[in-house]
């Protein structure tokens, strides 16, 4: 019963998004969400467990990125991924995308790298910092994106020194995105990054927006700094 509300309310969301996705697709999605309802019930994952309100503000919101760029034959990291948003419903929906799964919290890592080959899902967990694990990545993505980490100051130090120039951060960010955007105005510039696109995405009457950054310069050696210092004085 579940499921077939939480499919019901994705087909129902997809034309808004201009995207359509086969009916397998759609079942694996659904499947990953259920998934994340279940196990959040012995670990914090999530505090969205509504069927349909999976649907919009994990499921839809994570595709929302297809309509932004074109991930197929990508490689994208998806930095502080938490339950696996938004990296693996856009794996999901398009499977072409060469997905890094990061986060530090070795508990929810372990369970992706069970959950997602049971659902036929591909994709690198790694369990690090993300100011430790660039040490390995540096410029090595095409596409760095990251849900509900930090302040965007604060998080583009941590995901423009995974991006190759010409890539792309992602920045999924809620109603505070301009205020956040202004506040980032120094980092963008001294990170490498330009501002390329804001793209606004209602989701449940709420506004959602994705901040697309450009890479076109690279990041400078000395960044990032450790967490503590970034968080003390962002740039």
């Amino acid at each position: 019963m579940q499921a077939d509300m939480m499919k019901k309310t994705l087909l129902e969301g997809l034309p808004g998004l201009g995207l359509a996705l086969d009916d397998k697709t759609c079942d694996t999605l659904c499947a990953f969400g259920e998934a994340v309802v279940e196990q959040n019930k012995v670990m914090n994952l999530t505090a969205i467990t509504q069927p349909e309100q999976v649907a919009k503000l994990h499921l839809l919101d994570s595709i929302s990125l297809l309509t932004l760029e074109n991930l197929n034959g990508k490689k994208m990291i998806d930095v502080g991924c938490g339950a696996g948003f938004p990296g693996v419903p856009v794996k999901i929906a398009c499977p072409g995308v060469q997905l890094t799964l990061l986060d530090s919290l070795g508990k929810r890592m372990t369970w992706l790298e069970s959950i997602l080959p049971q659902l036929g899902v591909e994709a690198e967990c790694v369990t690090a910092r993300a100011e430790e694990a660039v040490v390995q990545r540096r410029e090595k993505y095409d596409i760095a994106t990251s849900r509900a980490v930090a302040r965007l100051n604060i998080l583009l130090e941590l995901t423009a020194p995974y991006v190759k120039v010409g890539g792309a951060v992602l920045a999924m960010k809620g109603t505070a995105a301009q205020e956040e955007l202004d506040e980032a105005k120094n980092a963008i510039r001294r990170l490498g990054l330009k501002l390329e696109k804001v793209q606004e995405f209602p989701v449940d009457g709420t506004a959602h927006t994705v901040i697309v950054l450009r890479k076109v310069a690279p990041t400078p050696p000395q960044y990032p700094r450790r967490y503590a210092k970034i968080k003390q004085s962002p740039l």
